[in-house]
């Protein structure tokens, strides 16, 4: 990838990992939810979840190159339904419980990693659109793969720490909370059914 490449990839890379996406956004609601100490938890399983990801999709682009853009648009039905699964279990809770964790864990955190189509296709995009042009050595695709941290699990990181913040404001709105969180995450699973 020439270096003149190198603005345009930060500026993807912070739009699309700094918007609200299912990764961001189970981030806030796990920390307002639970708090820093269990959501960093969960998070650890985010980052471990891009990791695999990432490397996997280096790896699958590297051999099959653009031919695999057409099989990994599938993943997004896997993943909408995971989203829309945590939205549902969102929109039923009772409000912040400090004791029991159990959908804010490290596997909670891989899954939903593994499954964010957002991330996926991105990932996918950037290595299609600014790396294979150019070159199609697998080191050349693992030189850029660490500049996509940044929108994973960066992202996803400040994310959570804003819901450490706003955690204390927002605990007498509870479950108004926990209502809108699940809203915008179906909302994220039907933006990313439309792409």
């Amino acid at each position: 990838m020439p270096i003149s490449l190198l603005p345009s990839l930060l500026l993807a890379i912070i739009v699309v990992g700094y918007t609200p996406g299912p990764a961001n956004l189970y981030s806030l609601a796990c920390c307002l939810k639970y708090g820093r100490r269990k959501a960093l938890k969960m998070w650890r399983g985010l980052f471990t979840g891009f990791c695999i990801d990432l490397i996997l999709m280096v790896l699958l682009t590297h051999l099959l190159g653009e031919m695999m853009g057409h099989y990994v648009v599938y993943l997004k039905y896997i993943g909408v339904a995971y989203i829309l699964w945590l939205a549902w279990k969102m929109f039923r809770d009772q409000g912040m419980d400090d004791t029991e964790a159990k959908d804010c864990n490290f596997t909670s955190g891989l899954l939903m990693q593994l499954t964010n189509a957002k991330m996926l296709l991105f990932e996918l995009t950037v290595f299609s659109s600014y790396v294979l042009p150019y070159s199609d050595k697998l080191h050349d695709l693992f030189l850029v793969a660490p500049l996509l941290l940044i929108a994973g699990p960066g992202a996803n990181f400040s994310w959570l720490y804003a819901g450490a913040y706003l955690r204390r404001f927002l605990h007498r709105y509870r479950e108004t909370v926990d209502r809108v969180m699940a809203i915008l995450l179906v909302g994220c699973a039907i933006y990313i059914l439309l792409l």
